[in-house]
């Protein structure tokens, strides 16, 4: 029912900002739970922060303060505006939609946080 499709991706400098986005087609986008999940490689995919239907979200303890997200209803996007990076954010992060679980997953964009 969901396609997505993850952009923004990259190799930045500790310190740094980046902003993800996540594109949307299929119907009855605004229903659903958005979320961002990474995973580094050897390590279980994590939450990184979700958004239900009414904009109230959810951050993992490790990005609050220095990540965002937001939701475009209007044009089926969502995106995660992340500052301060530090190595440690160095993942795939993917984007999920849901109203059960599992939801729908994109194929990943890498970021990468390095000097």
């Amino acid at each position: 029912q969901v396609q997505l499709v993850e952009s923004g991706g990259g190799l930045v400098q500790p310190g740094g900002s980046l902003r993800l986005s996540c594109a949307a087609s299929g119907s009855s986008f605004i229903l659903y739970v958005m979320g961002w999940y990474r995973q580094a490689p050897g390590k279980q995919r994590e939450l990184v922060a979700t958004i239900d239907s009414d904009g109230r979200t959810n951050y993992a303890d490790s990005v609050k303060g220095r990540f965002s997200l937001s939701r475009d209803n209007a044009n089926k996007m969502v995106s995660l505006q992340m500052n301060s990076l530090k190595p440690e954010d160095t993942a795939v992060y993917y984007c999920n939609a849901r109203l059960t679980a599992p939801g729908y997953w994109g194929q990943g964009t890498q970021v990468t946080v390095s000097s």
